[in-house]
């Protein structure tokens, strides 16, 4: 397996996920010491899917993103550029619709969407800001947009004994865990890159997306951003506003 590195070549970001879509997430499960279940309720809180809506779930990988909003009787499309993401969410949950696509040619039509949601993927887009673009493009005006992605804790102390644990503690314990432990090491050196949370918000609001803001869960080791859709016509809001959770 190629390693992907941080200038995010797309086919080595694919290949990556492909080789470790089997055990990707009892992998995650381990790595985040069960809070990863924790988040992904916290999104499907945000994106508030009501019957008969549509939902794009973005690098939705196996498939597991995309099952409570199909619950709630909203209308899901998971989607992911991983083909072995695809294969193994297929075999899983056969009745979920899968569709191969990259978040920055997404094959959808305007305006298509009540809302647009990705977790723990726009980190590994080559151009965050084109994703954000065409996220905004499928998606009707007054839709949401929810991106859940690792980002940087707010409190100094315990920001070092995170970057600690990422660059020293989860490498090793990949290796036990995972199909391909290489993939976690790019996962460290990607988070630590990461822009902030002002920084993202600022990026979400670039590209038209109005009323920006997030919400920090687990310390800011999770970043929750939210917005709305507005039309070309209106101006993007400021870099909005958060709110810590304390758990």
């Amino acid at each position: 397996m190629t390693r992907a590195s941080l200038d995010k070549d797309p086919k080595d970001v694919q290949s990556m996920f492909d080789h470790v879509a089997a055990r990707y997430d009892v992998t995650n499960d381990v790595l985040s010491l069960g809070q990863d279940r924790y988040w992904r309720r916290e999104v499907v809180r945000a994106v508030a899917a009501k019957p008969g809506q549509r939902v794009l779930d973005l690098a939705a990988g196996t498939g597991t993103s995309s099952l409570p909003f199909a619950k709630a009787g909203a209308s899901v499309v998971s989607s992911d550029f991983s083909l072995g993401m695809l294969t193994e969410g297929r075999r899983r949950f056969p009745g979920l619709p899968f569709v191969a696509g990259d978040a920055t040619t997404l094959p959808f039509a305007d305006d298509s969407f009540d809302a647009v949601t990705i977790s723990f993927g726009l980190r590994n887009v080559v151009d965050v800001e084109a994703a954000l673009a065409e996220m905004h493009r499928v998606t009707k005006p007054g839709g949401r947009l929810v991106v859940c992605e690792f980002s940087h804790p707010t409190w100094a102390p315990f920001r070092t004994a995170y970057v600690e644990y990422l660059m020293r503690a989860l490498p090793p314990v990949a290796r036990r865990v995972s199909s391909a432990p290489e993939a976690y090491v790019y996962l460290a050196e990607s988070i630590r890159a990461w822009p902030t949370q002002p920084e993202l918000a600022a990026q979400i609001a670039a590209v038209g997306w109005t009323k920006p803001a997030w919400r920090n869960l687990s310390g800011g080791i999770v970043a929750l951003h939210r917005a709305t859709a507005g039309s070309a016509s209106v101006p993007a809001a400021g870099t909005g506003g958060e709110t810590v959770d304390p758990g």
